[in-house]
C-alpha cells in the first residue's frame, strides 16, 4: 500500500459511507492532504457540493440542514476551538468529525461538552496527517521549515512545536501503513536525534497499545536524516522533468502556477502535475529535458497525423504556435498543451539564464575533483553578464562546500567578487552554510572522498563517462540506500533509538530529511525501488525544496541568529 493509496482510501471511507449531499470542511493543511490526491470532480461524484475552510465558515450564519457536514482537520487546539463554536449553533444536519491524526482524551470531552444539540454523527482519527505528493513521496508543508537550522536556545518553544509537528507526520504515516519501526537518526544532527527520541517515546511508551500492530518477520527501519548532511543536492539545477519544473517555476500540492509568467487562458493559469491521473507525466517525470521535448513531439506529429496537417514542426516555438492554431486538439490533448506549455517556458528560462553553461559548472562542483579548474570556471561565470545574481550565489556555495579547506585564500576571492558582483548577497549567507553543513557538521560521505569503497566507485565511474553531463549528480540519498541494501549502513554514522535494533535486513524503509526534500532524491527513490531489490523506500521530508526555498530558509535562520546573538 503506498502513500497516495492509504490517502485515499481514507478519504473514501469518510465520504461513502454518508449518503446524500455533503459539506467537506477543511483547514490549511488539510485542503493541502485531500487535494493532491482527491479531483474536484471526484468530490462531486461522491456528492460533495461545497468546499469550505474551518474558520471563514464561521462568518456565515445561513442555516443549511438539508447538508451533512464532514470535518476533515488536524487535531490542534485551534481547530476543536472553531469546532466547539460551530457545533454550539449547529447550520448542518449532522456533524462527522475526521481528524488526521490522535486527539487528546481532553478534546474529545471538549467537543462532547459542546455537542448540546447531538448534531455529531462520529468521531474518528484517521491518518492522513501528511501531504502523498507521489506514491513514494510525501511531505509536511511545514512554513516554519528554517527552524531545523537554529540551536535550541534561540526558540525553545519554536523549535519545540518544529519537532512536535514532523513526530506526528512520522507517526501518522507508520499508523497509516500499520507499523512500528526502528528507528535511526543522522548522529551529528542534534535536531534528527531530538525527533529520534520523541518518536520512539510515543511509539514505544505513550501510544504503545495504538503502534502494536500484528508483528511482521522485521521490523521497518525509519532514518532520519538533516539536510545539512547534503545542502548540494537542493543548491543545483535540474534536468529531468519534474525536479526541473519546480526548480524554475515551481510546484506547490501538484499545481504549477503560470499566472506570473505570461498571458495564458484562464484553463492554463494553474496547471494540475499528478502522476496519478496524467498518464504523459507518469511516463516522464523523471525523463531527462532533452527526451521530453521528444517525447511531446512524437505526441503533436501524432495528432498531426490524425488532423491531416504537415505543418513541419522543428522547434518547442513551432508546437507552441500548432497546438495554439487548433483549438480541437488543445481540447483532444489539453494535456499535451499543458506540457508544451510547460516546455516552453522552461526553455525560456533555460536560455535566458544560460543555465546550460552554469549547470555543466555545478555537476563538476558536486561529482569532479580539480580545485583549480573548478575555481577557474566559477571566477569566469562570476564575470559573466548573462548569469543572474542567484546563479552566482548557487556557484560560490558549492564551490565553498567542496573546497571550504582546500582553498581559503581562493574562496576568499570569490566572496569578495561576489560582493561586488551581486551586492544583494552578502558573502555572510556563504559563511553561514558553511558553518550550517560545512564538512565538520556532516553525516556521511557527500563527496565520495572519506570511504576508500566509494573513492573506488568514483574513479571507476570517471572512466566509464557519463551519458549526460547534466544529470551526473546523485544525491546522498542514493548511497544510503545503497548501504541499507547492503546491509552496509554505519552503526557509528547512524545509531539506534533506545534498545530496539534490527535483527536483519528491512523490507520497508521511510527516510524522513529533516528540513526537506527534492525532487531529485524522490526521483532516485522511485528508481531504486523499480529495481526490486527486496527493499520498499519511502521518502518524506518537512517541505519540498528547490533552491529557492532553501536559501530562502537559510536567509531566514541567518536573520533571526543574528537577532538572537545581538540580544545576548
Amino acid at each position: 500500500m503506498v502513500l497516495v493509496t492509504a490517502v485515499r482510501d481514507y478519504i473514501n471511507r469518510m465520504l461513502q459511507d454518508i449518503s446524500g449531499m455533503k459539506v467537506l470542511i477543511l483547514d490549511s493543511h488539510t485542503v493541502s492532504i485531500v487535494s493532491v490526491v482527491y479531483s474536484q470532480s471526484e468530490l462531486l461524484q461522491k456528492e460533495v457540493f461545497l468546499v469550505e475552510f474551518v474558520d471563514s465558515i464561521s462568518m456565515s450564519k445561513e442555516p443549511m440542514s438539508h447538508l451533512k457536514a464532514i470535518y476533515f482537520l488536524r487535531p490542534i487546539s485551534e481547530n476543536i476551538q472553531l469546532v466547539r463554536r460551530q457545533l454550539a449553533t449547529p447550520r448542518f444536519g449532522e456533524y462527522h468529525l475526521f481528524f488526521s491524526n490522535m486527539l487528546k482524551d481532553t478534546q474529545l470531552h471538549n467537543l462532547a461538552d459542546s455537542d448540546e444539540h447531538e448534531v455529531v454523527q462520529q468521531v474518528q482519527e484517521f491518518y492522513a496527517d501528511f501531504v502523498a505528493v507521489d506514491p513514494y513521496h510525501f511531505s509536511l508543508n511545514m512554513a516554519s521549515n528554517h527552524m531545523y537550522m537554529l540551536p535550541a536556545v534561540v526558540d525553545p518553544s519554536g523549535l519545540q512545536h518544529f519537532c512536535e509537528r514532523v513526530v506526528d507526520g512520522i507517526a501518522a504515516i507508520f499508523l497509516a501503513l500499520k507499523r512500528r519501526p526502528v528507528i535511526r537518526y543522522s548522529r551529528a544532527s542534534d535536531i534528527a536525534k531530538r525527533i529520534s527520541q520523541e518518536a520512539a517515546k510515543l511509539m514505544y511508551q505513550q501510544e504503545s497499545g495504538l503502534f502494536d500492530f500484528r508483528r511482521t518477520e522485521v521490523s521497518p527501519l525509519l532514518l532520519i536524516v538533516d539536510r545539512r548532511d547534503d545542502p548540494v543536492t537542493p543548491l543545483l539545477n535540474q534536468w529531468t522533468y519534474q525536479a526541473m519544473l519546480h526548480e524554475l517555476i515551481g510546484i506547490q500540492d501538484n499545481k504549477v502556477d503560470l499566472r506570473n509568467i505570461g498571458k495564458f487562458s484562464k484553463d492554463q493559469q494553474e496547471v494540475v502535475l499528478s502522476s496519478e491521473q496524467d498518464a504523459f507525466f507518469k511516463t516522464n517525470m523523471y525523463e531527462n529535458f532533452g527526451d521530453i521535448g521528444m517525447n511531446i513531439k512524437k505526441m503533436v506529429d501524432d495528432f498531426q497525423q490524425v488532423a491531416k496537417s504537415n505543418q513541419n514542426i522543428q522547434t518547442i516555438e513551432d508546437m507552441a504556435k500548432f497546438v495554439d492554431n487548433y483549438p480541437e486538439y488543445r481540447k483532444m490533448h489539453g494535456n499535451v498543451s499543458k506540457h508544451v506549455t510547460l516546455v516552453t517556458e522552461m526553455s525560456k528560462i533555460v536560455e535566458e539564464r544560460k543555465l546550460m553553461l552554469v549547470s555543466q559548472t555545478e555537476q563538476e562542483l558536486a561529482c569532479n575533483g580539480g580545485q583549480v579548474a573548478a575555481f577557474e570556471a566559477v571566477t569566469n561565470l562570476l564575470n559573466n553578464e548573462s548569469v543572474s545574481d542567484v546563479d552566482r550565489l548557487r556557484l560560490v556555495m558549492l564551490y565553498a562546500l567542496r573546497y571550504e579547506k582546500d582553498s581559503p585564500v581562493q574562496l576568499m576571492q570569490l566572496f569578495n567578487k561576489l560582493a561586488s558582483r551581486s551586492p544583494k548577497y552578502k558573502p555572510g549567507l556563504v559563511q553561514f552554510l558553511l558553518k550550517q553543513a560545512g564538512v565538520d557538521k556532516r553525516t556521511g560521505d557527500l563527496y565520495g572522498n572519506r570511504d576508500f569503497l566509494n573513492i573506488a566507485r568514483n574513479m571507476a565511474r570517471g572512466l566509464k563517462g557519463v551519458e549526460n553531463v547534466y544529470t551526473q549528480h546523485q544525491p546522498l540519498v542514493f548511497q544510503t540506500m545503497e548501504s541499507i541494501v547492503k546491509g552496509r549502513l554505519r552503526d557509528v554514522d547512524y545509531p539506534y533509538v533506545g534498545n530496539h535494533f534490527q535483527q536483519a535486513r528491512p523490507q520497508e524503509v521511510v527516510i524522513f530529511i529533516v528540513g526537506g526534500t527534492t525532487y531529485e532524491e524522490a526521483r532516485s527513490v522511485a528508481l531504486q525501488n523499480s529495481t526490486n531489490s527486496g527493499i520498499r523506500f519511502i521518502l518524506g521530508g518537512s517541505a519540498v525544496l528547490n533552491s529557492k526555498r532553501f536559501l530562502k530558509d537559510l536567509e531566514e535562520a541567518q536573520r533571526i541568529a543574528r537577532t538572537s546573538s545581538s540580544v545576548v
